[in-house]
């Protein structure tokens, strides 16, 4: 790691490189989704945030707001977790427009739509990977998903116990997209530090 007289300005070049990913992984993601559900849809530029994981609650939401929270490994050239988190309203929309159905408020997922979510999470997850993937010239792959539904807090509470191993920060990135409807979507990312380290000298920030 960088002494600590030039890591504030690793971490801001870093968080530059990270910044670039979520735009062209939220996009990669939008793409993706819209040929997947066969519907058209818009993206605003994501917000990326670097953040300590004990603030990703507030960031996303009401700590108490059920979510469906989607969570994978990151395995190969680097490690660490990554998770995708939808809000209810967005969570019923691709499950409706993947399966043909029309529940709209009903948030009581079956086995079948708790799979086809797992697989959007799947190649959500894929879309970001790919985009860090190719900035840093690393095999990236993630694990077979893991999905649960729960209070905001709860489900960020299993993954701080993870993500306190790798370190103190996490990527967030919020994504919208939809053209008549609202759909929120938000990507967590940590790599471990060693993973952390790698990334930093494939992009050549250090040495």
């Amino acid at each position: 790691m960088p002494e600590d007289g030039v890591l504030e300005n690793v971490n801001n070049m870093y968080f530059d490189v990270l910044k670039e990913i979520g735009n062209i992984g939220a996009g990669n993601a939008t793409t993706a989704m819209a040929n997947m559900v066969n519907t058209k849809l818009d993206m605003q530029v994501p917000q990326v945030l670097l953040m300590s994981v004990e603030e990703l609650p507030k960031a996303i939401g009401k700590e108490e707001d059920l979510i469906v929270g989607i969570y994978l490994e990151v395995e190969a050239d680097i490690e660490g977790s990554m998770m995708f988190l939808l809000d209810m309203h967005s969570a019923r929309f691709f499950v409706d427009k993947l399966m043909g159905t029309d529940q709209k408020d009903n948030f009581n997922f079956t086995e079948i739509e708790l799979s086809a979510l797992k697989e959007i999470g799947n190649i959500i997850a894929a879309s970001y990977l790919s985009a860090l993937a190719s900035l840093t010239n690393m095999m990236i792959t993630p694990s077979i998903p893991y999905i649960c539904i729960d209070m905001t807090a709860a489900i960020l509470s299993v993954p701080a116990t993870e993500f306190g191993m790798y370190g103190d920060n996490a990527l967030l990135i919020e994504s919208k997209f939809g053209d008549d409807f609202d759909l929120n979507g938000y990507f967590i990312l940590m790599p471990n530090v060693d993973s952390y380290d790698k990334i930093l000298k494939s992009l050549g920030i250090v040495s």
